[in-house]
C-alpha cells in the first residue's frame, strides 16, 4: 500500500494524489491547476499514469482545483466510479459544465486572434460531453457512512466545513492482514463560518494528508472583517459609483448574500441594488438551500424565517447574458457580484471593462488571488491591465478583506489536529513551500508532531507508518 504525491504538492492548486492498495490504483481528487496562463497550460500535460488504469476516484469536494481535471481523466480513458458527498455531486454538475463552457469560449476567442496571425489553433482541454459523462460516473454518499470502494479499501466522508458537501476523507486500507487508516483533510474550513458546520473531529489515524494553504498565517477575526465590510459599503455609497465583487460561485457568493441579509439594516443595504451576475452562483445558491440539514445552528434558525434564505428584496438574479449586458449602462448604486473569483474569466471581466477606469468605482476582493491572476495584478496596484487582449486603465479604488476565507488558518488547522487522540504523522499538501515550512515549525513545536513537506513524485510506503 503506497501513496504517491502528484498535484498540489508544494503548491496550492491541482489537488491529485495516487493511492495503490490491494492491486488497485485510485486517485484522491483530480483538480485543475489555476493561477495564470502558464500555470493553466500545465493542465494539458500527461498524467503520470494511464487514465484507464485508475480504478476509482475519491473526490473531497467540488471546487475546480480538486475536481476540474476529472473530465480530462474521463476523456483519456477513465471509466470508473467517482465517490463523493451528495452535495459535492450536485455542485460538480454546475462547476464542471461551467468549466467546459468557459474553456470553449476562451479557446474560440483565442483562435480568432490566432487565425488572423496564421498561428496554430488551440484545442479545448475537454468538451461539454466529457463533463457530462464525468457526472454519470459520480456516486454520491452521506457523511459518516462507510463505503466499500474495493476489497482492500473503504472510505468514509466527514464534514470539512469548507463549502457545502466538502469532506474530510477517512480511508481504511487493508493489505496482507495489515490495516492502516489514512485521513485526507481535503480543504478545511474556518471554525464558526456562517451557514456551515465546523470541521468534524476524528479520533485516530495512522497518517494524515493535510492542506497547508494558510500555514503561518492568521485570518483577521470575522468580527473585524464584518466591521470593515460595513465601512467599505458606506464609503462606496458616498463615492457614488458601483461596487464590484469578484466572487467564487461556490461558497463565497452564498456567504456574501447571507451577510447582506443578516446586516441589511446595519449596512444600509436597502440603498443598493444587488446583482448576482453569475448563472453558476445562482444555481449553487439553489443547491445550498437544498441541504438545510447541513446548516450550522445560526443558519438553521434563520432558515425558518427566510425562504429562500437570505431575504433580500433588492437582490436581482442575472441569469442570461442579456441580463448581464443590461448592467453595462448602470454606473452607480449597484453591487455587482460576479465570477470568476480570481478574475481569470467570466462576467466580472465585462464589469471591469466598463468600470475599472472610473475613480468612483470600488473593487472588493474577498478571496485568494493566485500569483499571475488578473485579480492579483489589480491588488498589487497595476495602473493598467489587459482584458480580452486589450489594455484598460485602473482608476478604481481597491480593497481586500481576508476574514471571509473558506480555508482555515494556521490556528484552525492546529485546532483540528488536536482532536486526534494519538499524534499521527503529517504530510502537508495544498500550500506553497513557505506556508508548509511555517506550519511544520508550528506543529513540531506545539504538538510534537512529525511533519513533512511534499513534492510531486514523493512516494510513501503506508504499511511502514
Amino acid at each position: 500500500m503506497e501513496l504517491e504525491f502528484f498535484g498540489a504538492a508544494g503548491e496550492v492548486t491541482g489537488s491529485c494524489h495516487i493511492l495503490r492498495v490491494g492491486g488497485h490504483t485510485l486517485l484522491l481528487d483530480c483538480g485543475m491547476i489555476q493561477g495564470g496562463r502558464r500555470s493553466e497550460e500545465r493542465n494539458a500535460e500527461d498524467f503520470p499514469f494511464q487514465a484507464n488504469a485508475i480504478d476509482a476516484v475519491i473526490l473531497s469536494h467540488a471546487h475546480l482545483d480538486h475536481s476540474g481535471r476529472l473530465p480530462l481523466l474521463v476523456k483519456r480513458g477513465f471509466n470508473g466510479p467517482i465517490h463523493t458527498h451528495n452535495a459535492s455531486k450536485d455542485l460538480a454538475a454546475v462547476l464542471l459544465a461551467d468549466s467546459a463552457h468557459l474553456q470553449r469560449s476562451i479557446v474560440r476567442r483565442a483562435n480568432r486572434r490566432r487565425a488572423q496571425r496564421d498561428k496554430p489553433l488551440l484545442s479545448e482541454l475537454y468538451a461539454i460531453d466529457d463533463a457530462e459523462q464525468t457526472l454519470t460516473q459520480m456516486v454520491g454518499h452521506r457523511y459518516a457512512t462507510w463505503v466499500q470502494v474495493t476489497d482492500a479499501l473503504r472510505v468514509r466522508f466527514h464534514d470539512a466545513g469548507h463549502i457545502m458537501g466538502s469532506a474530510i476523507v477517512e480511508l481504511e486500507l487493508t493489505e496482507q492482514d495489515r490495516t492502516k487508516t489514512l485521513v485526507f483533510s481535503g480543504d478545511l474550513g474556518q471554525y464558526d463560518t456562517p451557514i456551515l458546520q465546523d470541521p468534524s473531529v476524528l479520533a485516530r489515524a495512522d497518517v494524515i494528508l493535510m492542506e497547508s494553504t494558510y500555514g503561518g498565517r492568521s485570518h483577521r477575526s470575522r468580527e473585524d472583517t464584518l466591521v470593515e465590510m460595513g465601512q467599505i459599503l458606506r464609503a462606496a455609497a458616498s463615492d457614488g459609483g458601483n461596487l464590484l465583487i469578484p466572487a467564487f460561485a461556490v461558497g463565497r457568493s452564498q456567504e456574501l448574500l447571507y451577510q447582506f441579509g443578516k446586516h441589511f439594516d446595519e449596512w444600509n443595504i436597502a440603498n443598493w441594488e444587488i446583482y448576482l451576475d453569475s448563472p453558476m452562483a445562482i444555481k449553487t445558491t439553489e443547491i445550498y438551500w437544498r441541504y438545510p440539514h447541513l446548516y450550522d445552528e445560526e443558519a438553521t434558525k434563520l432558515s425558518r424565517t427566510m425562504n429562500p434564505m437570505p431575504s433580500l428584496p433588492n437582490l436581482h438574479m442575472s441569469r442570461s447574458s442579456d441580463d448581464s449586458k443590461r448592467l453595462k449602462n448602470k454606473t452607480s448604486g449597484c453591487i455587482l457580484i460576479a465570477g470568476s473569483g480570481m478574475c481569470t474569466g467570466g462576467r466580472i471581466l465585462h464589469h471591469f471593462r466598463n468600470n475599472l477606469h472610473r475613480s468612483q468605482t470600488r473593487v472588493l476582493f474577498t478571496g485568494y488571488q493566485a500569483p499571475g491572476s488578473l485579480g492579483r495584478r489589480i491588488i498589487d496596484g497595476a495602473d493598467e491591465v489587459r482584458i480580452h487582449g486589450r489594455p484598460y486603465e485602473v482608476r478604481a479604488q481597491v480593497a481586500t478583506v481576508g476574514g471571509f476565507s473558506a480555508h482555515g488558518d494556521a490556528d484552525d488547522l492546529s485546532r483540528w489536529y488536536s482532536g486526534f487522540e494519538n499524534t499521527p504523522p503529517l504530510y502537508l499538501v495544498h500550500g506553497d513551500p513557505k506556508a508548509g515550512r511555517a506550519l511544520q515549525d508550528q506543529f513540531e513545536r506545539d504538538h510534537n508532531a512529525r511533519v513533512a513537506l511534499t513534492e510531486p513524485g514523493l512516494t510513501l510506503d503506508l504499511a511502514t507508518l
